[in-house]
């Protein structure tokens, strides 16, 4: 397949070229959308999403998108200069994205678009499968304009998949990478009053799951790519200090992340979402690391 690729250089975009080209008979064709004027390499296609700058004619011959550009949620205090591009790297990009898409005579087959289960918002011990409505907040509201922004691709015949994921477990960065310094070091410890669910992947089973869904062409709209057990953050603290073999004895309370954090610590560390993947595990998707000793363990020892 001919694939472009928005957010390349992340965690997840890394990883997925990194397995589609890699050897010496890639398994993909595979373009990168860079927001550099002057393309380095044929196989980059320049953009600027901020100035709604894209080239229709660059968007030809692709079978796919996989989008997942978007400004990091989890680096930085959220101010509302912050705020305003978490919301606007997402939804300008994905709307600019899909208006041009859907201007070409032959656009491509799919369109995978990054959401979060963020859309679900706080939601205590509910479990969420995809039929569950949008939740209240700063991030559900992102999510739900993000997804929104593909209408255009979905009217032009575009089979749109919104993956909402979730904590993405990766050594080699994301949520998990400063944890796992912390509890090597036993500053380990639950966070509020650990009963907040965590909807977790990893990120061998997200790239695994974004070649499923690549192609099993009867899934579509929004799928939850998590793990189908989510947990608290109190067993996900203990299956960490597990697996790095350290105490985690320590707390963090409420009311000192959100003097730290501000809104960041409500919408990201002490609110509870248990999303489960039902699209994914009806259409027969298997997970490598359905629990999480099994995807804690896995990193740690890579």
């Amino acid at each position: 397949m001919r694939i472009l690729v928005s957010g390349a250089s992340g965690l997840v975009g890394s990883a997925l070229v990194r397995r589609w080209t890699a050897g010496p008979e890639p398994l993909h064709q595979v373009a990168r959308l860079v927001r550099r004027r002057q393309p380095s390499a044929p196989s980059e296609v320049p953009w600027d999403p901020e100035a709604g700058q894209l080239d229709p004619k660059a968007l030809e011959g692709f079978d796919a998108i996989v989008h997942l550009a978007g400004e990091n949620v989890g680096q930085g205090r959220w101010t509302r200069e912050k705020m305003a591009r978490i919301r606007n790297s997402r939804v300008r990009g994905t709307a600019l994205l899909c208006a041009q898409a859907a201007r070409l005579s032959n656009p491509p087959t799919t369109l995978i678009s990054a959401s979060a289960v963020g859309f679900y918002g706080d939601r205590n011990a509910a479990i969420l499968d995809e039929s569950a409505g949008p939740g209240s907040g700063f991030l559900a509201d992102v999510c739900r304009e993000w997804e929104s922004a593909t209408q255009p691709a979905a009217a032009a015949g575009i089979r749109v998949v919104l993956m909402r994921i979730g904590v993405v477990l990766a050594r080699e960065g994301g949520a998990l990478g400063p944890m796992l310094r912390l509890f090597r070091l036993g500053l380990g410890g639950r966070i509020g009053s650990g009963n907040q669910y965590t909807s977790w992947i990893s990120l061998e089973d997200l790239v695994a799951a974004v070649e499923f869904l690549l192609t099993h062409g009867s899934l579509c709209g929004p799928v939850n790519v998590t793990s189908p057990e989510p947990v608290t953050n109190r067993q996900f603290t203990r299956a960490l200090a597990h697996a790095v073999r350290r105490p985690a004895i320590l707390h963090v309370p409420s009311f000192a992340l959100r003097l730290a954090l501000g809104a960041m610590a409500d919408e990201m560390l002490l609110a509870s979402i248990r999303a489960v993947p039902k699209k994914l595990v009806d259409a027969g998707f298997s997970f490598r690391h359905a629990q999480l000793d099994q995807a804690l363990l896995a990193a740690v020892a890579r």
